[in-house]
């Protein structure tokens, strides 16, 4: 039997670190408690884990409802090449979410008291309950994907019949939700930059997260299709970069009005580290990747798209970063940066999660609706392609 060695190259030698050095957090994190893995303490509990683990892993996971809304309840049917990568996006999200979030628990082996002892007034108990509905439910709607590789054609049958009502529930669970997180710092009006603090906060986190998940889409197309050299139809991914642009300015005009109406819009107008840090977000999530998008030229040429999906990506992580730690006021005394062992953990669940997707990719008939198309001029003129 031939054993197939991977070949040895410098992106998987610094994987291979980074998970090393991971798991080495891992057991810190496990043997030692929070104080001798990370610098947070009872002034500033939330800290990487949440903010980047938690609210960005949620949040770049929303291609999946997203792309399913687009697909089945305004039934689009020409956006359907995306629904199973983004379906799988989203399964691999919310799995590394909840892997994430033992780390932060104090007590993770408490993590199922959510199921027994009810607490329905509280955002987290909302939050809880539906990512682990909609853990299930995107787990049910990637099983189709298993049952066509070993060809259970009963199973399948069945799994296609309540195929839409499960993705209505999701969809409904990850608006409930990716909002919810949003009101999670609904508490913090006095330690809040009031640059940030709103009571529309779950509105903009829902905004967000539409506009970064389709983004996140693109973002996986693009590698898939060099990882797995398969080709897919761009013209779509342009137009879901346009629909991303599209809905993230629309959730910037509501935060301008929004601060003009509260009366705090004077606070972007004197220079600090709050304003300044704020123009860095929306300029590299919003206003760059709208300017480029919204030009047919730019949004049909696959560098251009990739770079602007990475752009929305980045804003979205200095937005979620910048909500959970930066606008945190160091005047009340709150002061924090992740330790070392709290990156490398947040590292090492970025490389599983990749290496997770490639291997279920490479099994798996994830992309057997995907078209290849050959190259010439008169097509580069009128549609891109990715492959």
């Amino acid at each position: 039997m031939k054993i197939l060695v991977p070949k040895i190259t410098f992106w998987r030698v610094i994987a291979v670190i980074i998970v090393i050095s991971g798991i080495y957090s891992t057991y810190l994190r496990f043997t030692g408690g929070l104080s001798a893995s990370t610098n947070l303490n009872d002034d500033f509990p939330w800290g990487l884990w949440i903010g980047f683990d938690i609210l960005v892993g949620v949040g770049l996971a929303a291609g999946g409802f997203s792309i399913c809304a687009i697909v089945h309840i305004f039934n689009i049917e020409r956006y359907k090449p995306l629904t199973r990568p983004a379906i799988l996006t989203a399964f691999l999200g919310y799995l590394l979410v909840i892997f994430g979030l033992m780390y932060d628990l104090g007590k993770p082996y408490n993590i199922w008291h959510a199921i027994i002892y009810w607490n329905p007034r509280s955002v987290m108990f909302e939050v809880a309950w539906c990512v682990m509905l909609y853990t299930t439910v995107l787990f049910l709607e990637f099983i189709p994907v298993v049952l066509e590789k070993y060809k259970l054609h009963k199973l399948l049958e069945v799994m296609k019949k309540v195929s839409i009502p499960l993705m209505i529930v999701g969809i409904i669970l990850s608006t409930l939700h990716q909002s919810s997180l949003g009101s999670l710092f609904l508490i913090l009006p006095q330690k809040m930059s009031q640059i940030w603090y709103s009571p529309l906060l779950p509105v903009y986190f829902y905004f967000s997260a539409i506009g970064a998940g389709l983004s996140m889409v693109i973002f996986e197309a693009y590698l898939s299709a060099r990882a797995f050299d398969k080709g897919i139809e761009a013209e779509l991914l342009s137009r879901v970069g346009l629909i991303s642009v599209i809905v993230l300015m629309t959730g910037f005009v509501i935060k301008l009005i929004d601060l003009i109406v509260t009366g705090n819009f004077s606070l972007l107008l004197k220079v600090n580290n709050y304003s300044l840090i704020y123009y860095l977000e929306v300029l590299v999530g919003i206003f760059i990747p709208f300017g480029l998008l919204i030009q047919k030229r730019f949004r049909e040429n696959r560098r251009w798209l990739y770079t602007s999906a990475i752009m929305v990506i980045a804003g979205f992580l200095l937005n979620r970063l910048n909500v959970s730690i930066s606008s945190i006021s160091p005047e009340s005394g709150v002061s924090y940066f992740p330790s070392i062992y709290e990156i490398s953990v947040t590292l090492m669940l970025i490389v599983v999660g990749m290496w997770a997707f490639k291997l279920i990719a490479k099994n798996f008939p994830v992309f057997n609706y995907e078209k290849q198309y050959e190259f010439s001029e008169a097509e580069l003129k009128e549609k891109m392609v990715i492959n």
